[in-house]
């Protein structure tokens, strides 16, 4: 049944008769998360559990204790759970396309690694050691962020599970798993001297555009597609403030307007509603890789990708003095650790920090100044002399001839 509130939020309803007669009922999942087909097969599902539990009970009339269980066997739930691969099929997959921006990067990972490892396993059955199964597996043909990926993947789809209350899943059975160590993030950032090369090779290409979405990747630290996606109605030139509608987070930022990116935006042609529009089509470039990869690679610099652009802007802010914080806003990050990444001291800043302490201890590398409640040592050379002449009088007692025998031999490998 599909039980329909006055706020038109509808939910569906499975009713059934209990051992003693009683009528309960008990709640599926609302109908915007889930289809009509998979709510008629996990009722089929139930109802066949049910069955086997009255077979089991009428086998069993005298109520005795059933076989105890094995140590270490995963206690199967009471109702069946349906199938990873029928649940991603017929609700994860037609939920997530409603919303996820990043659907079709989730249907890749379920069919290379999801679905031809776990789909024929029930939901109930999956548990920590067979992702640790799956992770040993990936681990000599596949890099840690594309494991990871699924680790995270796998503990959303239990999680909606849960949330679903979906028949057999009482818990998330792969949460806690921990992810691998990456270590494969690259860190490169521009120096003043290699963007003035860049610059210059850029204003060289055949693309006519080149000239302005470069300098203006430099300018904002946004990233590639938030500048080729921006409209002249974006930019409010009065507030100083550039509105991002739609930003890697789902939510709109705000970007300040320099100065410098004021005079470049008036040095672009209007000819359309995008600002960085392809001059063939009047649209947002879908791609400019040849003429960058030209750009770079006369400039000397084939290593740099056009999101180290977005790196080397985090760079000069927080070179220049600008703090975390700052940077924090401006590239529009919810998490400040991901703008520590960014960033990046170089040399020059991280000497000058560490020749600070110069300043704050000028005379740590001097002679010092006497405390005034100790006596004058000006005579301590005089006085280490003739403890010297007293110590070498001293006659060594036979047990520390004795240790410094065995030294002796020790280090010179004999047997004492």
């Amino acid at each position: 049944m599909v039980q329909v509130r006055a706020s038109g939020r509808k939910t569906y309803y499975f009713r059934e008769r209990g051992d003693e007669g009683k009528t309960s009922q008990v709640k599926i999942a609302d109908v915007e998360h889930i289809r009509l087909n998979v709510v008629r097969e996990l009722i089929k599902q139930r109802k066949a559990a049910q069955t086997q539990a009255a077979l089991a009970a009428f086998a069993n009339p005298y109520g005795e204790a059933p076989a105890a269980q094995p140590q270490g066997q995963v206690k199967e739930p009471a109702v069946s759970s349906p199938l990873l691969a029928t649940f991603v099929r017929e609700a994860y997959l037609p939920y997530i396309r409603t919303y996820k921006r990043s659907y079709s990067c989730d249907v890749s990972l379920l069919n290379n690694h999801v679905l031809p490892f776990f789909g024929d396993k029930h939901l109930h059955e999956i548990g920590k050691t067979d992702l640790v199964d799956f992770i040993n597996a990936r681990r000599a043909t596949h890099k840690p962020g594309t494991i990871n990926r699924v680790i995270i993947l796998m503990r959303y789809i239990y999680n909606l599970a849960l949330k679903w209350e979906t028949p057999g899943v009482d818990k998330n059975r792969v949460s806690g798993t921990p992810l691998l160590e990456e270590g494969n993030k690259k860190e490169r950032f521009l120096t003043s001297e290699e963007v003035d090369r860049l610059v210059y090779c850029v204003k060289m290409s055949r693309n006519p555009m080149l000239r302005y979405i470069v300098p203006g990747l430099i300018l904002t630290g946004a990233r590639k597609q938030e500048l080729l996606k921006s409209r002249w109605s974006d930019f409010d030139f009065d507030t100083k403030i550039w509105r991002i509608p739609m930003s890697k987070s789902g939510r709109a930022r705000h970007v300040p307007i320099s100065d410098a990116l004021a005079l470049l935006l008036e040095s672009i042609p209007k000819t359309c509603e995008w600002v960085f529009a392809n001059p063939k089509t009047l649209k947002p470039f879908t791609s400019f890789f040849y003429s960058w990869d030209t750009a770079r690679r006369q400039a000397g610099l084939d290593d740099v990708r056009v999101h180290d652009l977005r790196h080397s802007f985090a760079s000069f802010l927080v070179n220049n003095g600008r703090s975390l914080y700052e940077v924090q806003r401006i590239l529009g990050h919810t998490q400040i650790k991901t703008t520590q990444r960014y960033a990046h001291l170089d040399q020059n800043s991280l000497l000058s920090a560490v020749n600070e302490i110069t300043r704050a201890a000028p005379n740590v590398l001097g002679e010092g100044s006497r405390p005034k409640h100790l006596p004058d040592i000006t005579r301590a050379p005089a006085v280490r002399t003739a403890r010297t002449a007293r110590e070498s009088k001293r006659k060594a007692c036979p047990h520390e001839l004795e240790i410094i025998a065995r030294a002796e031999a020790l280090r010179r490998g004999i047997a004492f």
